[in-house]
């Protein structure tokens, strides 16, 4: 079959927007899910841990994959029916924002005790003490987990596949289909495709901790 590599760029290019937009959204529903439940794993009200608990260890303990299924095969029974790009978010961003949260909860405790003392003293309310003192601290800390969080969260959206959302996984499968014995130049180019996402994660990651570090030593 007459067909070169470089002629699949095409396709696969648009699969990547897809998979970048799927990041992306999940991304930001992830930390701020984490965010939220990590707060809340360390509230001082039961009902808000326990809620927090549930939520992060329901999702923790479940497929990702049957996560995805239950929003968009199993909810429209439920009189509930979400497109394939909004049930891909929510799915891949309430998964990984239950991974984050204990990031979150952990970062939090581990700034010094003499911080939160400090802040006491000054006379300060919750509020003003966690977002002017510990969460400051708590976010550099958080940073390098949360960019191999995100990076596994990128690669996690290759599962949106399954419910025919058309990201560069789907894209692939198409080529192959069309495209037998490129199998391994498809897969190949799709490999190189996640590596460089992942390494501009990487990248972000690292410029987001030195600036969230600069003036702090």
């Amino acid at each position: 079959m007459d067909v070169s590599v470089m002629s699949m760029l095409p396709q696969l290019l648009e699969g990547a927007k897809v998979t970048v937009l799927v990041a992306v959204f999940a991304g930001c529903l992830a930390f701020g899910a984490a965010v939220t439940a990590g707060l809340c794993r360390l509230s001082g009200w039961r009902t808000v841990r326990t809620a927090a608990a549930v939520y992060v260890e329901l999702f923790r303990g479940t497929s990702l994959l049957v996560q995805l299924f239950w929003l968009y095969f199993a909810l429209p029974f439920l009189g509930v029916e979400l497109p394939k790009l909004p049930s891909a978010v929510l799915a891949v961003g309430l998964n990984f924002g239950a991974y984050g949260s204990e990031i979150v909860r952990s970062a939090i405790l581990a700034v010094p005790k003499g911080q939160w003392e400090a802040a006491t003293a000054l006379n300060m309310t919750s509020y003003d003490r966690m977002t002017r003192i510990i969460f400051p601290q708590a976010f550099v800390r958080m940073l390098p987990p949360f960019g191999n969080l995100m990076i596994e969260l990128l690669k996690s959206t290759s599962l949106v596949y399954f419910i025919t959302l058309a990201d560069m996984t789907y894209q692939a499968m198409l080529l192959r289909n069309q495209y037998y014995p490129m199998t391994p130049y498809i897969f190949a180019l799709l490999l190189l495709f996640y590596f460089v996402l992942a390494y501009i994660v990487s990248l972000c990651t690292r410029w987001a901790e030195r600036k969230a570090a600069s003036g702090r030593m």
